[in-house]
Parts: C-alpha cells; structure tokens; sequence
C-alpha cells in the first residue's frame, strides 16, 4: 500500500512538472516571437479557478481549450429572450446576436448587449452557469442518497441498516441528539429538522464535491457568496415566521432595560432589529470566506510552480515538490474543515430557531 502511495504521489509531480515545464516552453516561444516574456498573473489563475463562469472548463492542450458549454438564457428588451449555448462566445473572444461576455470594467464577466449605435446595456441574465449546473449534480446526488435511504427505510422495518443507510444513519442522528434537541429543545425541535438536515448535507456533500478536482465536480459552490446568500436567508425567513411572542417582545420591549433606552429614542429596538440581520449575514460570511480561503490557499500552492518556474526550469521543479506536499496536506485539512463548517452553519441555525421559540420562563 505505502508503495502505491509513492508511486500516486510521483505521477502527481510529474505531472505537475511537465505542466509548469509546458508552460515555460510556450512562454520561452512567445519570447522568441514577441520578444517579450508573458508572466505568469496568479492572481487571475486563482480568481478564474474559484469564480463563476457560462462554461465549465476541463483543461487546455496546446492551443485547445476543452470545456462542457452551458445554456446561456437572457432577456433583452431589444431583442427579447434569447437561448443559446455558451460555445457562441468562443471562450468569452467573440459576440452573438449583439451578446458578448465583458472583459473589463465593472461588469468584466458578465454578458452585455451592444446596440448597433454602440451603446452598451445589460440583460436579465438567468443562465446556467457553472456553479448553477454543479448544484444540479449536487442536488441529483443528494436525492439519490437519500431516497434510496428512505426506500431502505420502508422496506426493511426494524432490520439493520445497509449500504448508504449504514454510512449516514450516525450522521442524521448525530444532526438530531446533537444539535437539533439541545439548541431547539426536546418539544420543538422535529418542526425544524427536516431544514437542518437539508442545509448540513446540501453544505457538507457540496464541500466535499468541490475538492474533486474532476468533472462535473470542482465547483467552488459554498465558497460563492450569492448561495451562502440564499441558505442564510432561508435561516432568516424560518426565525422571522416562527418568532413567538417572547421573541418579539425581546426586540421590540426588551425587559429589564432602562425605559430611556427605548423611548423616546428608540436605540434598543433599533440594535435588537439589527442582530436580527447580523445573524444571517454572519451565516453568509462565515461560509463563504472559510471555503473561499481553502481553494485560495489550494490554489495558490499551484501559483508557485509557475512563479518560480519564470525564474528557471529548474526552480520550477524544484518548488513543485513542495507545492504538492502542501496541497495533499490543504486537501486533507479542508475534509475537515468541510465538515465543521456544515456543522457549524448548521449549529447556528438550530441556536437561532431556538431563540425564536423558546418561552418564558
């Protein structure tokens, strides 16, 4: 087994070398044309591997960049709604129908229409991007666990658990005694396990999903600020309904303070409905920047292969070797860390909608 590990971990620095040795090659011919050297950028390399896009690129060979396109749908009050695949921009070079992908300003990725008097305006843009798509495949894997699971369920009544069963049971029942009852209660808190459960394996199965480095997986989708937007507002949306009447009268009357402090002024009210959205916007943030931080770093550890490989061919290989140590041990660490933080996403949410339900004592 130790030898088989020897063996993956050199075909990985190999390979790693020989890309860095490509790309110096290629930046060595350009030198030749051009007589200037193009240098490496690793802060577009990072941001292009963790940001969205409207096709999913796989790798590039030679001068062939092989990607899976994606529907791109837009509403133009000039053209009315347009549907097409992404491989009409040609990797973002060239325009269709008047639609092309931004390459600076503010809107730099974005599609804008031209007019034909040149100006500029921007679409309803509902395509499927590439985060969009990896949420399919996620949300496909995830019913396909968990309806099997249920199937198991019913047909085998009071016989011990099997296969995915087996593997996730602890982890449902780990989400119910351990979170779920002490932060909601014992009375309460079946009411809201049903979107625990959910927003833990949707966060969890996606953290994971992303660290393969293979399609369709790779996505860097809880590391994307507009999904932790959307979990933390479902976590907002179930507090705001389920608040009983103590829970509002902690915001709006807060017993045991002082009446200055509320009236005339109303300061106390106004700091209580602001933790309100501080509490979703902490969900959101923390999310996004601890997965976002995790292929940065990733990512990084790659950038410095071709950072020193500028140097020289040799610097290149040689700091490979490092970079690849440090990214099998980022990998390891970030499946610890995509658990935790499903956990504690989860964790939060569970303190929350007990707040929201608790009564007086």
């Amino acid at each position: 087994m130790f030898g088989n590990i020897i063996k993956v971990i050199f075909i990985v620095l190999f390979l790693s070398g020989s890309t860095f040795l490509y790309a110096s090659e290629g930046h060595k011919d350009k030198k030749e044309d051009t007589h200037h050297t193009e240098k490496f950028d690793p802060g577009s390399f990072i941001i292009e591997h963790i940001g969205d896009s409207y096709e999913w690129h796989i790798t590039t060979i030679g001068e062939t960049h092989i990607t899976v396109p994606l529907l791109i749908l837009v509403y133009s009050n000039n053209s009315g709604f347009n549907v097409f695949f992404s491989n009409r921009f040609h990797h973002g070079h060239s325009s269709y129908k008047n639609f092309s992908i931004a390459q600076e300003g503010t809107d730099k990725g974005r599609i804008i229409e031209t007019l034909e008097d040149g100006t500029i305006q921007k679409p309803i843009d509902i395509s499927i991007t590439k985060n969009v798509a990896a949420i399919f495949v996620s949300i496909i894997i995830l019913l396909w666990i968990f309806i099997s699971i249920a199937n198991k369920y019913k047909k085998n009544v009071n016989k011990a658990p099997s296969g995915f069963q087996n593997l996730f049971e602890p982890i449902i029942l780990f989400v119910r005694d351990d979170i779920a009852k002490p932060a909601i209660g014992e009375k309460k808190y079946e009411k809201f396990l049903p979107f625990l459960l959910s927003v833990f394996f949707f966060i969890w199965i996606n953290n994971m999903l992303g660290l393969i480095p293979i399609f369709p997986f790779g996505a860097n989708i809880t590391g994307n600020i507009a999904v932790t937007f959307v979990l933390a507002f479902f976590t907002f949306i179930i507090i705001t309904i389920n608040g009983n009447k103590v829970y509002w009268k902690h915001i709006f009357n807060t017993p045991g303070v002082p009446w200055w402090l509320k009236i005339p002024l109303p300061l106390m009210p106004f700091i209580e409905l602001l933790g309100m959205l501080t509490k979703p916007f902490v969900l959101m943030v923390r999310l996004f920047a601890n997965i976002s931080a995790g292929h940065i770093i990733t990512m990084g550890f790659f950038s410095l292969i071709f950072v020193f490989g500028n140097i020289s061919v040799y610097s290149g290989y040689g700091i490979s070797v490092l970079s690849v140590a440090f990214t099998i041990f980022m990998t390891f660490l970030e499946l610890l860390v995509a658990f935790i933080q499903a956990y504690v996403f989860t964790l939060l949410s569970a303190l929350y909608f007990g707040m929201a339900v608790e009564e007086h004592h």
